[in-house]
């Protein structure tokens, strides 16, 4: 992943260096398995610990004539390690080593990305109790339909979070499998007890019927977990997007001293990291599928997976870390205008209190439903065409006040009806 969408923590993880010392960590305790085996002399493996060492630029110079990294990389270690080298890689198959070193790297990723995600979801809890109270138009269909809290509206992102959180925390552990069965997982060359020490040491499960690889569908799931964390970082993001827009302004990105939004319109101040994390989200969407793509591979394996998960496992794991840092940034520090969504609230003339009003004609129990939803309509409709407020064209409709008398109109338009029942989210956030 290039530099611009990474943070540190997590790219190291997938750095040339961190992937060669996992696989010569895994060599290694090989080894260490076949000494208790009495398989290989305890001296030799005392040489191969001290001695064992690689160079990545050496490493990438063998594998321009051998076209194989394992190899390459093998050759370099033994080249370092003298005579006691033959016992490296013995027995084994390049996958032995790449899925179980993938393994361990998806493991140790995934732990940072679940806790990335708890640090995003107590910023919006936090967020959200804060504004409990902060009435705002709640849209459907980008129209107004009642009122509702930005409170409210951000209890729900910081619960997805909570799920996005626990899918992670599955897809974790289901890709954090290793393998040591050799070219078609019948442990033909090596005991099963080697694979048993090595995953135990590495706090991997075991693969239970490998072939050469581990099942794909390990990692389509974990691809799976983060594209959909992120669509959800998407959700948050387009919400704030259109909040942002100069039509409604009920909401802004943070914006620093000396910012600028554009080089030629001095004015701009532009929600450039909610449309990044959108942007990014599509990304993530499309390493997904190349993960269902993987999943049926020829025989006992073929390589089409391979260059494909050079690429994808490592970026969307830097990406996910990189948008769930930038979002946690935007919330943490997000203007809300409580203001605004009130004038904004009040520009549909009263239109946001229909419901209420007809579920208040309905409970005399002296109209149908379609009678009732026909004269409350007649009047929104008025409001719509004429500007009008809706408040005023009921009391004056004999029609309704023949149900409904003023008094009884006016409580329909009482704010407090929408909140009275919103505790008992707020009262499950708490326990998030």
């Amino acid at each position: 992943m290039i530099p611009r969408y990474s943070r540190e923590e997590m790219s190291g993880i997938f750095s040339e260096r961190a992937k060669f010392a996992r696989w010569l960590e895994i060599e290694i305790l090989a080894t260490e398995a076949r000494v208790r085996l009495d398989e290989v002399p305890v001296e030799d493996l005392t040489e191969i610990k001290q001695k064992a060492a690689f160079d990545v630029d050496r490493i990438a110079e063998l594998e321009t004539v051998r076209q194989h990294d394992v190899v390459a990389f093998v050759e370099n270690v033994r080249a370092n390690v003298g005579e006691a080298g033959r016992h490296i890689h013995y027995g084994m198959t390049s996958s032995d080593v790449l899925d179980t070193a993938t393994a361990v790297a998806l493991r140790d990723a995934g732990d940072l990305l679940v806790e990335e995600v708890g640090r995003l979801t107590q910023t919006l809890k936090s967020k959200a109790l804060e504004h409990r109270d902060t009435l705002m138009a709640g849209r459907t269909h980008g129209v107004h339909a009642e009122p509702t809290t930005f409170g409210l509206k951000l209890a729900g992102w910081a619960f997805e979070l909570a799920r996005d959180r626990d899918r992670l925390r599955t897809a974790r552990d289901t890709a954090a499998v290793g393998k040591l069965s050799g070219a078609v997982g019948s442990y033909s060359q090596l005991d099963p007890e080697v694979e048993s020490y090595v995953c135990d040491r590495l706090g991997l499960a075991i693969e239970p019927a490998a072939t050469q690889v581990t099942a794909r569908d390990r990692h389509a799931e974990f691809l799976s977990a983060i594209a959909l964390t992120g669509a959800g970082l998407e959700r948050f993001a387009q919400e704030i997007r259109h909040l942002q827009r100069t039509e409604v302004r009920e909401v802004r990105e943070p914006f620093a001293e000396g910012q600028t939004g554009s080089s030629a319109m001095p004015h701009k101040r532009n929600p450039i990291i909610s449309e990044r994390i959108c942007g990014l989200a599509r990304l993530l969407r499309s390493y997904a599928m190349t993960g269902y793509e993987n999943v049926a591979l020829w025989h006992e394996r073929d390589i089409s997976h391979s260059s494909v998960e050079r690429i994808t496992l490592g970026d969307a794991c830097i990406l996910l870390d990189y948008m769930l840092a930038k979002m946690r940034w935007v919330i943490d520090g997000l203007v809300v205008d409580a203001k605004r969504m009130r004038h904004n609230l009040d520009e549909s003339y009263g239109l946001v209190n229909s419901q209420s009003v007809l579920t208040a004609l309905l409970a005399k129990g002296s109209l149908q439903r379609e009678e009732a939803y026909a004269l409350v309509q007649r009047n929104a409709m008025t409001a719509w065409d004429e500007g009008r407020p809706l408040i005023e064209l009921l009391k004056s409709d004999p029609d309704v006040t023949a149900h409904l008398d003023p008094s009884e109109i006016e409580a329909c338009f009482e704010e407090s009806h929408y909140l009275r029942h919103t505790d008992v989210v707020f009262e499950r956030l708490e326990n998030l």
